[in-house]
């Protein structure tokens, strides 16, 4: 019997090596990263409605070698390599009337990726995808995680336990020193997928629905991410590399920051009395105090236009106690932006460009969109309809409500600042634990920026506002923690003014973030129990812990500063009595001086978190 022949593909340091071959006419492959394989012998593929359903022979080979370098207008890392080998096999399906496709690998230092390609060809124009066969085949039965939408991540569970579907992004504990990612990279046309089980040790790309298209058009790429451990995925940029470059030719008015946030603070009573509600009169209270504080912006959430269900809610013009225009005047008068809420029913009934046009009219900053009422392809299109609205008329967008992944498409969408792609706090009218913040930093992160509404301030108490519906646990240092542990374009702050007055020396740290940073390092941590993050913005870093219910004691190495400098620490932590459930507002604050040599205890309370800023001294 001839042995098929294997083509390979090595990452540029050598260490990351994708083999491929036929077997039986079936395209297979498998993944060795140093002296292990993780994947071996899985399968590759589609089946069309009217193609691909026999085996393949291979036809042709291209091999090219790519190497850039490129700045983001906002991400997690300012400045970003990408340097992959990049390997296409062109495969033509045996049979009386043939039929051609492509499969085009990718091999980073940090990963893999593949995609399927579907060559214009006289015999195959229109098709629909009915299955994606790829396959992610361990050579053991090993421990994962997974997404799992607005409730608590699965995991840590057996491949060969999977039941159900899962959200990407998954995390797979392959051995000590090698953990894997799988997700999903440039989502444009096609549905996207979930994970499913399959043959012993395999899980499965899961199409979310059929998807028409025509030849001439790539598949999104399957992403393997690659690292040592869990922090390494985290603080990759491989799903911005595998997208395409920025498509907004002029981005200056794409600008990250902070936001206030209108929703979860309706039926707080302030101090001098004042209720907040949806009316002009708590937007201004707002407004002012974002101006007098270096935030950014107001999120008008839902209702704002009437009740957001409603097919007479008009989001061309506001409704109730609200003066839409008015609100604009005043903060545009303080320089602060408004981003306003809308859906599908708004949307869809008055014309998705005429209110997006009469959002750049009254001059807003951006969007926040929720309730896609679509799903499978039709989602996808529907999504990139909105991004590229968006950016036509100057608007960011935050989706939320179960949204398509983030995919590193904000690489060529910038104005996609962050997406409700994990459980938000108190989201879905359920609280989580904070076990759960410390997962979707290991797992719901890979897929990119996240609005999960962190910043508590006002714990006790706050059950009684009709949007908060539940207890929160949590600690308000952790709150601080969360807002450099968990990246995004805008970082949406859900309590009210004054409770940020209250605690104003803990609000400094907010105060003075950056709105850009460079760097986005994983310190330390694991999946279930802690993680430590840095975060570089000129001379000046950024540290957030954060913990799962149990104290715990952390040596923080500080060997990431400059050699010879000397810097100011300003802590923010847990005090000895904090707890995530008998204690959350129980806080301290101290200064220390330090260097490069340094080495900082960190104390966390049970489930609490820690956040530093830390600035050179000048000589």
């Amino acid at each position: 019997m001839v042995q098929a022949k294997e083509y390979v593909l090595s990452s540029p340091d050598g260490e990351v090596q994708i083999h491929f071959s036929l077997t039986e006419g079936k395209p297979v492959y498998d993944l060795l990263v140093g002296d292990k394989k993780p994947i071996q012998k899985a399968q590759l593929g589609l089946i069309l409605d009217n193609a691909f359903s026999g085996k393949f022979k291979v036809i042709g080979e291209q091999t090219r070698q790519f190497d850039e370098s490129y700045e983001t207008q906002w991400w997690k890392n300012k400045k970003i390599r990408n340097q992959y080998a990049e390997l296409t096999i062109h495969l033509e399906e045996l049979g009386d009337t043939p039929k051609k496709m492509d499969i085009i690998f990718r091999a980073y230092n940090d990963g893999i990726a593949f995609r399927y390609g579907l060559p214009k060809q006289g015999n195959l124009k229109d098709f629909i995808i009915e299955e994606d066969l790829s396959e992610f085949a361990f050579t053991d039965d090993y421990t994962w995680w997974s997404a799992n939408g607005e409730r608590d991540n699965l995991g840590p569970l057996s491949i060969n336990a999977i039941k159900d579907a899962v959200f990407a992004p998954m995390v797979l504990e392959c051995a000590d020193d090698l953990y894997i990612g799988i997700h999903e990279a440039a989502i444009y046309h096609f549905a996207n997928f979930k994970i499913k089980g399959g043959r012993s040790n395999t899980f499965q790309c899961d199409l979310q629905g059929d998807s028409k298209g025509q030849t001439g058009m790539h598949t999104s790429w399957r992403a393997i991410m690659i690292g040592k451990r869990p922090g390494d995925l985290v603080a990759g940029n491989l799903l911005q590399n595998l997208n395409p470059p920025c498509k907004i030719k002029d981005t200056s008015w794409i600008k990250p920051g902070v936001s206030m946030w209108d929703w979860r603070v309706w039926g707080y009573t302030a101090p001098d009395g004042f209720v907040y509600g949806l009316n002009t009169a708590s937007h201004k209270r707002f407004i002012d105090f974002a101006a007098a504080n270096n935030v950014d912006y107001l999120l008008m959430d839902a209702d704002w236009y009437g009740p957001e269900f409603s097919k007479e809610s008009d989001p061309t013009q506001s409704s109730g106690e609200i003066d839409i225009e008015e609100n604009f005047r005043y903060a545009k008068a303080k320089g602060i932006g408004l981003i306003l809420y809308l859906n599908d029913v708004g949307a869809k009934k008055f014309g998705l460009e005429r209110v997006l046009k009469q959002f750049h009219d009254w001059g807003a900053s951006g969007v926040k969109y929720g309730f896609m009422t679509d799903s499978g392809q039709a989602k996808v299109v529907h999504t990139r309809k909105v991004v590229e609205l968006c950016a036509k008329y100057k608007l960011t967008v935050n989706f939320h409500d179960n949204p398509i992944p983030p995919s590193g498409d904000d690489r060529t969408w910038p104005n996609v600042m962050t997406r409700e792609y994990c459980h938000s706090q108190a989201d879905a009218k359920y609280s989580y634990y904070p076990e759960t913040a410390v997962s979707a930093a290991f797992i719901n992160l890979l897929a990119g920026p996240l609005d999960m509404c962190s910043g508590w301030y006002g714990f006790e108490g706050n059950e009684v506002r009709p949007k908060v519906f539940r207890f929160i646990p949590g600690t308000v240092a952790a709150e601080n923690a969360k807002l450099v542990v968990f990246h995004g374009g805008i970082s949406v702050l859900p309590d009210s003014p004054e409770n940020y007055l209250e605690k104003a020396d803990l609000f400094n740290f907010i105060k003075e973030l950056p709105k850009q940073y460079d760097e986005y390092r994983v310190i330390d941590g694991h999946m279930e129990t802690f993680i430590t993050v840095a975060r570089r913005a000129g001379e000046k870093w950024y540290i957030g812990s954060l913990t799962n219910r149990e104290p715990r004691t952390l040596k923080l190495t500080l060997d990431f500063l400059k050699p010879g400098q000397k810097y100011k620490a300003f802590l923010f932590e847990d005090s000895c009595e904090t707890h995530f459930v008998e204690k959350r507002e129980a806080y301290q604050t101290r200064q220390v001086y330090v260097d490069s040599q340094s080495e900082l205890s960190i104390q966390l309370a049970p489930g609490g978190g820690n956040a530093i800023r830390i600035e050179p001294v000048e000589k």
